[in-house]
């Protein structure tokens, strides 16, 4: 039998090799596997597509396609047009107003969507030209709208949360919980760097504030921003599943889009649910592939020998947290989240548990850190939508991106170093999983 270093090495090695070749990663994660299963007879195909089948019978694994189904509705619906006019309400009256309303739009959406490339297609298709017409440097106007996407993973309800709570046995419920503070933070930060870039290039501000306008925008979109509060709430107070609060969430939608707003029709939604279907088959393949990975790995258990190698390092918990970090940066840079949780989060938590780090603060710390992947090229997902639609090359908005980045990352290292910051509040409201 292989030892657990040299499946390592060839397993990682060859899904290296293969992404660089720029095979689709669901693939590349189901062809590295290969290699081995010609080199143990014990491990046949059958018992592959078993664990597949497997993954895929997991009843929390259902909130994907309606989380992304709800997001497309929302967007289809015009609420997006809704929530940006409430967010320019609020903070249009500000330096650099639209870079405010863009962040502030972002984290409205992700109480929504729980996806933050929803949001950047959504979103920025409508602010990305409003910026540029209004003289915003494209640069700034595609790093804006990319990185405030990131919320869309971050703030509840998550789709990257409900993976984690599926694959890992954590509590999705206090992973909502947990992700509340360090979303605000981020929204903040970013606010404060767009402020900062508004006085520096002299960015314009859009219409004074108007007390009667702000009571007018949550008016209207009054039907649209109880969305949050129906999922994460009835996911907190024990009401329903997060799979439950994802079809309700659906449903929501398409009574706002079909009633409230009539911006639907038949003939839309089925677009909607064929995109839908397109979308999330896509994922849940990268879901089933990444099994099998994760599988084989724990049958040559490279868990254990990666805890031996690494646990001799340190004993640190602040250290390692560190170190999980890096990882997960380094593998966000290639792979989406949904795989990379799949594969590396079981191989981490024994790490984390060595040094008695709290299981929800490395799952949070973990679902932060990859959700930086989606602009850190070269997958940097929302990164690309953005600049697609802004019509402009990857490279160029890199500087900006740096800088959102640089702030993001002061909000992820005070979560390292406090745990308060992530564990507060479902310490208060949820102490039984403590």
């Amino acid at each position: 039998m292989l030892g657990a270093g040299t499946v390592f090495f060839i397993m990682f090695a060859t899904l290296v090799v293969l992404i660089a070749l720029r095979v689709p990663i669901a693939f590349a994660l189901a062809f590295s596997v290969v290699p081995i299963l010609i080199m143990t007879p014990t491990v046949t195909p059958i018992m592959l597509l078993h664990r597949m089948m497997m993954q895929y019978g997991s009843f929390i694994l259902l909130a994907i396609p309606f989380f992304v189904l709800a997001a497309n509705l929302m967007n289809f619906a015009g609420i997006t047009n809704l929530l940006l006019k409430l967010a320019q309400s609020m903070v249009g009256h500000l330096p650099g107003g639209l870079g405010h309303v863009n962040v502030v739009t972002s984290m409205i959406f992700a109480g929504i969507s729980g996806s933050s490339n929803a949001d950047a297609a959504g979103e920025g298709s409508i602010i990305i030209p409003a910026m540029v017409k209004a003289g915003y440097d494209v640069n700034f106007t595609v790093a804006v709208t990319a990185c405030s996407a990131v919320m869309g993973v971050i703030i509840p309800p998550s789709i990257i949360m409900v993976v984690w709570g599926g694959v890992m046995n954590t509590s999705v419920s206090g992973l909502f919980l947990a992700g509340i503070i360090p979303g605000l933070m981020i929204g903040f930060g970013q606010m404060g760097l767009v402020y900062y870039y508004a006085k520096k290039r002299n960015y314009p501000r859009m219409d004074s504030f108007s007390f009667k306008g702000l009571l007018e925008a949550l008016k209207e979109s009054f039907a649209a921003i109880l969305t949050p509060l129906i999922i994460v709430g009835g996911v907190v107070f024990g009401l329903v599943t997060p799979t439950e609060a994802a079809l309700i969430a659906v449903l929501y939608a398409s009574f706002l889009g079909f009633f409230v707003y009539k911006s639907l029709n038949v003939k839309s939604f089925l677009q909607i649910l064929y995109d839908t279907l397109t979308l999330s088959s896509v994922v849940l393949f990268c879901v089933g592939c990444a099994s099998i990975y994760s599988w084989v790995m724990a049958y040559y258990k490279i868990p254990a020998y990666l805890v031996a190698s690494l646990s001799a390092m340190t004993s640190n918990p602040q250290i390692m947290m560190l170190l999980i970090v890096g990882v997960f940066m380094i593998v966000g840079m290639f792979i989406d989240a949904v795989p990379a949780i799949i594969i590396f989060a079981p191989l981490l938590k024994p790490l984390t548990e060595s040094v008695g780090i709290n299981p929800m603060h490395f799952a949070i710390v973990g679902c932060i850190t990859l959700a930086y992947g989606l602009i850190t090229p070269p997958y940097g997902l929302c990164l690309l939508i953005s600049c697609q639609i802004a019509k402009i090359n990857v490279i160029q908005p890199l500087k900006e991106v740096g800088s959102f980045l640089a702030v993001m990352m002061v909000v992820l290292l005070l979560c390292v170093f406090i745990p308060d910051i992530t564990l507060g509040i479902p310490r208060l409201l949820m102490p039984s999983l403590f």
